[in-house]
């Protein structure tokens, strides 16, 4: 069975995105998780993806021209990544958005779509989010592992990546990895 694997860079203090919302702290959107190898999907929430959608479109079609998020010209991570995801099929949860521009989208309208897209021949999937989307799925029981890049700062005031997870859920690290810049990378398994 394939893995449903959510990624997100985080504050220290759980935070991703802070009072204005964004995460002003990131400078590149790069996958930085280590999954580029081991997945061949991706999968957002409705709130998400057309952000997502236009930041990557921006930058595949533009590689020269500073991204919108980060004000600053896309990294080498983030022109492969770019590379990656043109070629990668989407999944968007969304019971409201019916089209995308990216020709790899489909829409999913719940969760038992998901379960079923875990059970398909394939390598794994990565969560990409947002917020709501994976608190949810991990609610649901079907993210497998967490991956998360921290931050070296407490953002205060902004959005938690797990504020809306409504039950407890042990974790199980399996691999810490220390960063450029202080940050650090932690991969989890659940349950």
């Amino acid at each position: 069975m394939r893995k449903l694997i959510a990624g997100m860079k985080v504050s220290v203090d759980g935070k991703m995105e802070g009072p204005e919302g964004t995460a002003d702290w990131v400078e590149a959107w790069s996958e930085d998780y280590g999954l580029m190898p081991q997945i061949d999907a991706c999968l957002l929430g409705g709130g998400m993806y057309p952000g997502y959608e236009g930041y990557w479109t921006g930058i595949q079609s533009d590689p020269d021209k500073p991204a919108w998020i980060t004000g600053n010209a896309p990294t080498p991570a983030e022109l492969e990544w770019a590379r990656f995801i043109e070629r990668t099929p989407h999944y968007v949860l969304s019971n409201t958005l019916t089209s995308a521009h990216w020709p790899k989208t489909s829409f999913v309208r719940g969760l038992e779509e998901i379960a079923a897209l875990k059970q398909q021949p394939g390598k794994d999937i990565y969560l990409v989010g947002g917020a709501r989307t994976t608190a949810s799925l991990l609610d649901a029981g079907l993210v497998d592992e967490i991956r998360l890049i921290v931050y070296p700062l407490i953002a205060g005031e902004g959005k938690a990546l797990f504020a809306t997870t409504q039950r407890r859920h042990g974790l199980k690290l399996r691999k810490v990895d220390q960063l450029p810049g202080g940050r650090v990378r932690l991969i989890y398994g659940i349950g």
